[in-house]
């Protein structure tokens, strides 16, 4: 099984799967499945922006990319994921249309995963619930958890809600076995004094996956293990642009999982990247 691992898309969800058919095309090998760290950028509905979304969205249309591309059915999007069979599935960030998330997630209350998209390609993982994915022989075992923590306490659609928080509880005291944990945020402390997610330590700690992908922090790809001593914690560089024209190391990754074999991850660091510049990756082929 290939799972190519992205963060932080800012609505570029086009862009990530033009890379995942752009890797298949070179390379032979067919990728099964795309994780997300969230920020995946969902807002329908322009008049739901957040102040920072619309700030940015000013100065570059494709921070609006799901309203573009996947609200409605769009030939550019059509085209690149007719070349694709793998689905997206995100972990909530900070920087989406919780409202409309909140509506979808109430019509699935049986199911850990809902759809967000019109070509139902984009999944949402509920926050706390283990997400079990096979490809003929190889399985992976995932824990996701979304939005952002938050020192304070406060009850803001960005933050981890008392909801999640029951759930992630009710997930730890069944000890199940999982292989990733992906999450948007990091734990408190991981990376600067005071800031992220109290929840995600006791889930490193009873759960000791094997790797830990996370993105929100701006920083860049970095590898590193985890307090446990077991994880292998993971910053996934953003798939955005800023002010450099290509994209950033370690904004995509690609990690093999083979039956009765240590996962591997790599980062795709192939010349072509270099072709999908901030100005021309819409139309690069």
């Amino acid at each position: 099984m290939k799972v190519a691992i992205f963060a932080d898309l800012h609505g570029r969800l086009l862009l990530a799967f033009k890379l995942v058919e752009r890797y298949q095309r070179e390379t032979g090998q067919n990728i099964d499945l795309i994780l997300q760290c969230g920020d995946v950028g969902i807002f329908p509905e322009l008049d739901h922006l957040d102040t920072a979304t619309l700030r940015f969205a000013r100065r570059d249309r494709s921070e609006l990319g799901f309203h573009d591309y996947f609200t409605i059915p769009h030939r550019k999007a059509q085209e690149v994921l007719e070349k694709t069979d793998c689905q997206m599935v995100c972990v909530r960030g900070n920087h989406e249309d919780h409202e409309f998330l909140d509506g979808l997630e109430q019509l699935s209350p049986d199911q850990t995963l809902f759809p967000v998209d019109c070509y139902k390609r984009v999944f949402v993982c509920k926050s706390g619930h283990v997400q079990q994915f096979t490809y003929e022989d190889a399985t992976l075992n995932v824990l996701g958890v979304g939005r952002a923590g938050d020192r304070k306490n406060r009850d803001n659609a960005t933050f981890i809600q008392p909801y999640e928080r029951r759930q992630l509880r009710q997930t730890l005291s069944a000890k199940p076995t999982i292989d990733i944990l992906i999450s948007h945020d990091v734990p408190t402390d991981m990376t600067d004094p005071g800031y992220g997610m109290k929840e995600l330590r006791p889930a490193l700690d009873a759960l000791r996956p094997t790797y830990h992908f996370y993105g929100h922090t701006g920083k860049p790809f970095h590898q590193e293990p985890d307090n446990n001593q077991v994880t292998q914690s993971v910053k996934v560089a953003e798939l955005e642009y800023k002010r450099q024209e290509t994209l950033a190391y370690g904004a995509m990754l690609l990690l093999t999982v083979e039956a009765d074999q240590p996962l591997h991850l790599e980062v795709v660091d192939a010349p072509w990247l270099k072709e999908y510049t901030k100005s021309n990756w819409l139309y690069v082929d």
